[in-house]
């Protein structure tokens, strides 16, 4: 017991609240909740796509179990709860969450009503061509790496990351004292802006806005406010106004209908049905006959209108008091050398392609090596 007393140092509860809590925000800001701006991955999802490579999960193999590779993760790179693992692995194979999808999943990996995935023990995974992508050339001493939480393995610090995977797939992420949110891009797009940026580096955020015209949201949907997504991707933060599409049309029996087709990005469908159905019960939209949820793999909501209603103002109403119109809040916050910045556009695609450059350039002096080493076995002969 005495021992114990001398170890106990006596300090003012200011002094440790200061000291510790910063050192939590640093946690969660570099080791959680935001992501690097060369990869675009957030430690979990950095560790998982590793994990996956080293169990040969890549995209000609067969899938194995999602246990698997989540135990793989936990063992080696990421103590955590294996819920939390699980859970990113689903994501990323989510093609209503993902614009390009970097995990194949085979079983129930969730739905756009959002139901949840099947537990870990009956889906199955494996990485996708991006997700290779993403990976290629690790083995050629083109990142760094570091020793994993107990020493006993090594992990990548970066992934040499051959697409520049923060704007395709955008992310989401809260730490302490700022977020991130980053919508998901097309790839034709964003490479054109970054081919354009490696042959003219004095381009401006606006001329790069000649290419990437806005986010490509997976569910789709039609984004208004051109000139506030320009000042947006400036500035690195703004709100980008998104709508679902839906259509007016007749059905056999003549009476109008609703039909949507498409909803804003991150919007439950389930819910926004449900919402459209409180709404009509509680007559603050009048007109609507009934409502069916005609979904496949692509979305079909139908709305039935009575007879004499006014399908426009139906629809207005609709874009006006549901989800069907949506702000999404984008804030481009990422890791750059480990420190969290607020990032224009243009800043994001400089920075990947100074990281493509020194991934090349590794490789390049790997290749050299290894050629060089062979030369010397061949002139012994």
């Amino acid at each position: 017991m005495a021992d114990n007393d001398q170890r106990i140092v006596a300090r003012p509860i200011t002094s440790e609240m200061k000291e510790s809590f910063i050192d939590y925000a640093m946690s969660v800001i570099t080791d959680r909740a935001l992501p690097d701006v060369r990869d675009g991955m957030k430690p979990v999802h950095r560790r998982i796509l590793y994990a996956m490579n080293e169990l040969g999960l890549t995209a000609s193999a067969k899938t194995r179990k999602s246990a698997t590779v989540v135990g793989e993760v936990l063992g080696k790179y990421h103590p955590h709860g294996d819920v939390a693992v699980y859970d990113a692995m689903v994501r990323l194979a989510q093609d209503f969450a993902m614009r390009y999808p970097l995990v194949i999943g085979q079983g129930n990996f969730g739905s756009i009503d959002g139901d949840n995935a099947a537990a870990m023990r009956y889906t199955e995974a494996k990485m996708s061509k991006l997700a290779s992508e993403m990976l290629k050339d690790i083995e050629k001493e083109t990142v760094n790496f570091r020793p994993n939480y107990d020493g006993t393995k090594e992990e990548p610090v970066v992934l040499p990351a051959a697409a520049p995977n923060l704007l395709l797939n955008g992310t989401l992420g809260i730490a302490v004292g700022m977020a991130t949110n980053i919508p998901p891009h097309n790839l034709n797009e964003v490479v054109d802006a970054a081919i354009m940026l490696i042959n003219d580096p004095e381009a401006t955020t606006e001329d790069l806005l000649e290419f990437v015209k806005g986010p490509d949201f997976p569910t789709g949907g039609v984004i208004f406010n051109e000139k506030d997504i320009h000042h947006a991707y400036a500035t690195g933060r703004g709100p980008i106004v998104a709508r679902g599409v839906a259509e007016i049309s007749e059905n056999k029996a003549g009476t109008s209908q609703i039909v949507i087709t498409e909803i804003p990005y991150r919007v439950n469908k389930q819910m926004l049905i449900e919402k459209i159905a409180d709404l009509v019960r509680e007559k603050k939209i009048e007109g609507v006959k009934g409502m069916r949820d005609e979904s496949t793999k692509d979305i079909r909501v139908v709305i039935d209108l009575k007879q004499g209603s006014q399908p426009q103002k139906i629809l207005n109403s609709l874009y006006k008091h549901t989800q069907l119109e949506d702000t999404f809040h984008l804030n481009l916050v990422a890791l750059v050398d480990g420190v969290p910045q607020t990032l224009s556009l243009k800043v994001i695609l400089e920075e990947f392609v100074k990281h493509r450059r020194e991934v090349v350039k590794r490789r390049a002096t790997y290749d050299l090596k290894i050629a060089e080493a062979r030369e010397h076995i061949l002139l012994g002969l």
